[in-house]
């Protein structure tokens, strides 16, 4: 499993009976987890002294309850700095265990630019930025792209926060698959593509994209849209039907059969302070030459 172990400013302290109790700065949270089937003893005290606890309701969806928690605040990942706050469906903003994808592509990109080659990233789904600002300080250009508007005013501001604001980046409101489309009809390229995308969700315009009928077309879409050599491309899934070999299966079929190189794929986790185990987060399939 490709583990997120650098944080300093994020900890997932404990886990049990679906919820895991989590650090964020010097805020303690606690959220539903339906990779944690298991109840064990809370022996941890923090469980108790949390600022903020969000519910699922039985019926779907569900509420947070505050202890005072501040509207919004923030925490940071080496030079990078994302606001927080909490918002719908337990989010805060941020997936933390992404970190692990950071640290690779950041390290292909520095490896890249260091040889004199200009990176250009292509970031769809891009949500509040994360993928967005590791490229961007690791010295890419990157051009990032969500449906909400919301979202992207969010990216911003983080890249403000991070002393990015001045970075080589493009901020599109777009619906990604109409963006792609546009862009192979307009014969730009990129080095490397990013994407997180939803499990199911809508374009500004109302377009549908529901995730097992939509990403292998759009996988194979976007490789019209990379250089002949490219990067790196990572597809990242939360969906649980897309286990990390589907996820090579699609892009050895779509990517490496045309640019060869080769794909590796496996979940991404937290370490749990308490127990000294993973906890696993979703799936990363990582393609590179």
């Amino acid at each position: 499993m490709w583990t997120a172990d650098n944080w300093k400013d994020y900890e997932v302290i404990d886990t049990s009976d679906g919820e895991k109790l989590e650090r964020w700065g010097s805020y303690l949270l606690i959220r539903p987890d339906p990779q944690v089937i298991w109840n064990t003893k809370r022996t941890d005290k923090r469980w108790n002294k949390i600022n903020g606890h969000y519910h699922r309701s039985n019926k779907g969806g569900g509420e947070w309850e505050f202890f005072d928690l501040p509207d919004q605040w923030s925490i940071s990942y080496g030079q990078l700095n994302f606001n927080l706050k909490p918002f719908s469906f337990k989010h805060t903003g941020l997936f933390p265990e992404q970190a692990a994808n950071w640290d690779w592509f950041g390290a292909l990109i520095k490896d890249a630019v260091n040889t004199g080659r200009s990176v250009k990233v292509l970031n769809l789904f891009a949500y509040t930025g994360g993928a967005t600002l590791a490229s961007a300080a690791a010295g890419a250009q990157v051009t990032h792209v969500d449906a909400s508007k919301g979202m992207v005013a969010w990216a911003k501001e983080n890249a403000k926060s991070s002393g990015l604001e001045d970075a080589p980046i493009r901020w599109l409101v777009d619906d990604c698959v109409k963006f792609v489309e546009r862009e192979i009809r307009r014969g730009n390229k990129y080095d490397a593509i990013i994407m997180d995308p939803p499990s199911y969700g809508r374009g500004p315009k109302g377009e549908t994209w529901k995730i097992e009928g939509s990403i292998f077309p759009f996988i194979n879409l976007c490789a019209d849209l990379l250089v002949k050599k490219p990067l790196f491309m990572l597809v990242n899934s939360y969906t649980t039907g897309l286990q990390p070999a589907v996820l090579s299966y699609m892009i050895n079929t779509a990517i490496v059969k045309r640019f060869g190189g080769y794909v590796e794929s496996d979940e991404i986790g937290l370490p749990v302070t308490g127990s000294g185990l993973i906890l696993p987060c979703g799936a990363s399939a990582r393609y590179q030459i």
